[in-house]
């Protein structure tokens, strides 16, 4: 077994599945490093909706795994039989779509009588950190994605305390929400960023949330001050400027509670991931921050951030080294807490 800063890993590369909302992805993985790592997305299948729709996302998931598991292996240089084990995204996320991909682990765990384990998708979002660089133990990761706006203190790989959360809208939600408002298509926070370019950030005074010492967010009244700004605005709405403002509001939340949390928890390090950790006003921000209060930052690549197998198989490899197995009754879950916390 592979060791670093107490997390053990299997030498032989373990496959990974990832279905949980609208990527479908299958990587390949030995320890921290990625053999692979294929990702077939759906953002212009569901672009004429303006939002993932769970029944067509679970069907085109069925249509692009075998042939993204078929280009992984390829990449890899591997073959099914020099897997040490299988891990899949089993909770949270859409039930149906997981379930195309946690039907795939159980169908070739036991066709190559190799072992599985199922795999939370926030968790492997939080230790998505250590593919990237050395991580300090215990630090405090924002999770920033879609469907999720948490602080979490990472005492340790498997240990999890939530320090704080959105209390309505999540920040990626409110980029897709804002970006539609404004004009601006699907994905919302890819089309936010560009559109923000060259915009003043300080033109539209947005609505920052909850106020006080809180480590908690709240992102629908920014929402709704962006949909009012482009109906009372109309032709004359200067769109890069009510982007950067929107981008900027949420940037500076995030960050503030960000630093707040290691306030209270004396954590001299922070990670950023999820699919919102690609912000790069955001990037930049939370990394001028951290540097002026002498604490580590990191984030993963880019490719690391939004939904990817590679993570997933980055813990798996991690937990099927600790003797960590799931069988055939294994379940798929809509929401689930983290695991040890």
């Amino acid at each position: 077994m592979a060791v670093w800063a107490n997390v053990k890993y299997l030498h032989d590369p373990v496959l990974g599945i990832e279905t949980s909302c609208d990527e479908t992805s299958v990587a390949v993985v030995r320890g921290r490093n990625v053999l692979a790592n294929v990702v077939s997305s759906q953002a212009e299948l569901h672009r004429q909706w303006g939002g993932v729709v769970p029944e067509a996302a679970a069907r085109k998931h069925t249509e692009a795994l075998i042939p993204a598991l078929g280009t992984a292996l390829k990449i890899s240089g591997c073959a099914l039989p020099d897997m040490a084990g299988i891990g899949v995204a089993n909770r949270p996320g859409l039930v149906g779509a997981l379930s195309v991909g946690v039907s795939a682990a159980k169908a070739l765990s036991l066709a190559l009588a190799k072992p599985m384990v199922g795999i939370h998708h926030l968790e492997a979002h939080i230790l998505s950190s250590l593919m990237a660089a050395d991580v300090e133990f215990p630090h405090v990761c924002l999770l920033v994605s879609g469907g999720h706006t948490e602080l979490v203190f990472v005492k340790s790989a498997g240990e999890y305390k939530k320090l704080g959360g959105t209390i309505d809208d999540a920040a990626g939600e409110a980029f897709d929400k804002s970006a539609r408002a404004l004009g601006l298509g699907y994905p919302g926070g890819p089309a936010i960023q560009s559109a923000a370019e060259g915009g003043d950030d300080k033109k539209y005074k947005l609505p920052a949330g909850l106020r006080g010492p809180t480590l908690d967010f709240s992102f629908s009244g920014l929402k709704t001050a962006v949909l009012y700004l482009a109906r009372d605005e109309g032709e004359s709405l200067d769109v890069p400027s009510a982007a950067a403002s929107m981008e900027e509001t949420v940037a500076s939340v995030l960050a503030e509670r960000t630093l707040r949390a290691c306030e209270e928890t004396s954590a001299k390090a922070i990670t950023l991931v999820g699919g919102v950790a690609a912000n790069k006003r955001l990037r930049a921000k939370l990394k001028l921050l951290a540097s002026e209060r002498s604490h580590d930052f990191v984030t993963p690549p880019f490719d690391l951030c939004t939904d990817n197998a590679a993570m997933i198989a980055h813990v798996a490899s991690w937990r099927l080294a600790k003797g960590e197995t799931d069988d055939l009754r294994m379940d798929t879950l809509a929401s689930a807490a983290l695991p040890g916390g």
